[in-house]
């Protein structure tokens, strides 16, 4: 049977003690969720193909207004059906079809307070959350923690990303989601003290994956992270009292009837369907339409390899010239223009890049009260006034984004700042890149200016930290199956330099190859892509690999995972239109040979991009086989590209 629904009385002796089971699967059977009330406590499980992937968890919330973790009686349940398709024009896939399978468990308190736990199985999928109605006269309260929990079976091992302690690091900026990751690392070793951030990665043994996440968080409530494991148990744990420097409450205020974020589970058996899920649009709604219809593209950005000292007009100018000889769309001019280029020279270096073909994107710091940031241009985003009038002179100049930069954490306070630059930004015409930034949590769809968070170690880290250095391609094999898969990533990476500095001779020396850099730009996914090009790479890197990054898209119409495992390697296909881009990258000690299944490109000649033993670019025109096999061999730090295009 595809679909079940089971309620289930179990009396004991002379004294009823009652079990209310109710069970939905997915459409296709494969995903099967039980919740049941075991004294007067909520729990639910998964398993996927009848092998258990979350054993009995804990789910409940505590409000300011009652509280519904224990003592807990059944009320009623409800199922039904979704079935919806959509087009999104900056994730992973254009056309999606989102079908699911619904189960809505009612509880109440002792208090005869009604909440109801929401499900949606679809193939691979699980979303949930918590809808609370009018209760009697209450309109208004605060949800202060909730216990929901994943218990995983002992086997299992994480791969996960610590939450950083608040207010430390630069300028007391944590957390900026910037940690590495410990990769299949035992679970009842992943017991960091702040916990986890999200999404996070589960080998179920060898029953399967599992992906967490969340998704639909705005204004209307905290992001929230994974704690770590404590008896068992990873729970949904609320911001940091310390965020934000200690300003504004760890939990949501809500106006009732309500619902909580969706709490988000992908698995199976494979890494495909992490790789491939699109479960964070397809619950969440467009909260506003957009204003005009955006651009997406690639641009170049001086402050990432010649840094502060490079925001100036005449650096500026080069950069411009640069991004109009490789057919860019834009230019990021980061931190310190409005005093070394000034308002007045700006709208000149705007008017330059435009007549070059160039749009402009300006950096600008979020804050003066959530930490110690002190890069300018400061204290223009963080209220209305200043930001509408700030905005206002951006759409006058003909500015079409900003890099907004520097936030305090994860309370709700924090979400409505995110949300309202959004809001505002969409009314002036502008697209909204955040850095130093939290994870998006279903913004590509419910802000239709939103082109990108960084919420990533990226590539600033590379020019900073020899241990990022090092640990470049292993990170890199990470993110297609953690981090960019639940949202886009704008890492601003494919850095053609030798050295990560202006002078290119000596320094911080990059370690992965040329076609490593350029395999990135297809692994890594983002609407608007920031390049770290630098002008002298126009006449030192082989003529191929700027050709190569002139044809590559920014947006994709399909992804499928090919191959690959976090923290080794990792082989993806991308179609953009008619043409699909393969690539892959390996972060092993040696190199490694793939025999790939790839038939979108049988019987067709294909572009090679890849590496040779001495670790030097090449490409080649060679022919898939007559079932689209091809055999690649991919160096150490080193990364290859197939193309038809």
């Amino acid at each position: 049977m595809k679909y079940t629904l089971l309620i289930a009385f179990i009396f004991i002796s002379s004294q009823v003690f009652a079990q209310e089971v109710a069970q939905v699967a997915s459409p296709d059977g494969l995903v099967k969720v039980s919740l049941v009330i075991e004294d007067g406590k909520l729990f639910y499980s998964v398993n996927y193909d009848q092998k258990t992937m979350l054993d009995k968890s804990p789910l409940g919330l505590e409000t300011n207004a009652g509280s519904f973790i224990d003592q807990l009686s059944f009320v009623k349940t409800k199922t039904g059906k979704v079935d919806q398709s959509y087009n999104q024009d900056r994730i992973k896939k254009s056309d999606i079809q989102y079908k699911a399978n619904t189960l809505t468990y009612t509880i109440k308190n002792e208090a005869d307070q009604e909440i109801s736990v929401h499900f949606q199985i679809s193939d691979n999928d699980i979303a949930f959350r918590y809808e609370l109605p009018m209760w009697k006269e209450t309109k208004g309260i605060v949800v202060e923690k909730e216990i929901t929990g994943f218990r995983f079976p002992t086997s299992s091992t994480a791969f996960l990303s610590n939450m950083m302690r608040p207010m430390t690091g630069f300028a007391r900026t944590a957390p900026s989601y910037e940690s590495g990751y410990v990769t299949d690392e035992p679970i009842d070793k992943t017991n960091a003290r702040l916990g986890y951030v999200f999404p996070g990665l589960f080998k179920v043994g060898n029953d399967g994956w599992v992906l967490l996440s969340e998704t639909g968080v705005g204004s209307n409530y905290t992001a929230a992270h994974l704690s770590g494991i404590q008896d068992g148990v990873y729970t949904v744990s609320y911001p940091q009292m310390e965020q934000n420097n200690g300003f504004g409450s760890t939990g949501a205020q809500l106006g009732l009837p309500s619902h909580t974020p969706w709490r988000t589970i992908t698995l199976g058996s494979s890494l495909k369907p992490i790789v491939e899920t699109t479960i964070s649009y397809d619950v969440v709604e467009p909260l506003y339409e957009a204003s005009q219809d955006y651009k997406y593209g690639k641009g170049t950005w001086s402050w990432i390899i010649w840094q502060d000292n490079s925001m100036n007009y005449e650096d500026q100018i080069k950069y411009i010239d640069m991004a109009a000889a490789m057919d860019f769309e834009y230019i990021l001019i980061d931190a310190w223009w409005d005093e070394r280029i000034g308002y007045d020279r700006m709208e000149e270096l705007i008017q330059y890049a435009n007549s070059k073909g160039v749009d402009v994107f300006l950096w600008y710091n979020s804050n003066g009260t959530a930490n110690d940031a002190f890069q300018t241009p400061l204290n223009k985003m963080n209220t209305s006034i200043a930001r509408k009038k700030e905005m206002k002179w951006l759409q006058k100049a003909g500015v079409k984004g900003l890099k907004v930069d520097f936030f305090g954490g994860d309370k709700q306070e924090t979400l409505r700042l995110y949300e309202d630059i959004l809001s505002d930004a969409n009314e002036y015409g502008l697209m909204i890149i955040f850095h130093g930034a939290t994870l998006p949590r279903g913004w590509e769809r419910m802000y239709p200016n939103f082109v990108g968070s960084e919420a990533v170690l990226a590539s600033e880290m590379l020019v900073f930290v020899q241990d990022t250095r090092e640990k470049e391609a292993f990170y890199a094999t990470l993110h297609p199956f953690i981090r960019n898969s639940v949202a886009s990533m704008e890492f601003g990476g494919i850095i053609l330099n030798k050295y990560l500095n202006r002078g290119n001779q000596r320094g911080q020396e990059r370690l992965t190859t040329d076609i490593f850099q350029l395999a990135t730009g297809v692994l890594f996914q983002n609407p608007v892509q920031m390049f770290g090009l630098t002008p002298n790479n126009l006449t030192d890197v082989p003529a191929f690999e700027l050709e190569f990054l002139r044809k590559l898209p920014t947006t994709w119409d399909e992804t499928i995972h090919i191959d690959g495992y976090p923290g080794k390697y990792s082989v993806i296909a991308r179609r953009s239109g008619s043409n699909w881009y393969i690539a892959g990258v390996n972060a092993e000690a040696d190199a490694k040979t793939l025999k790939l299944n790839l038939p979108m490109l049988k019987g067709k000649k294909i572009s090679l991009y890849n590496d040779d033993k001495k670790r030097e670019p090449s490409m080649k025109t060679i022919e898939a086989g007559k079932n689209g096999e091809v055999t690649v061999t991919i160096q150490s730090r080193g990364g290859f590209v197939l193309t038809d295009h």
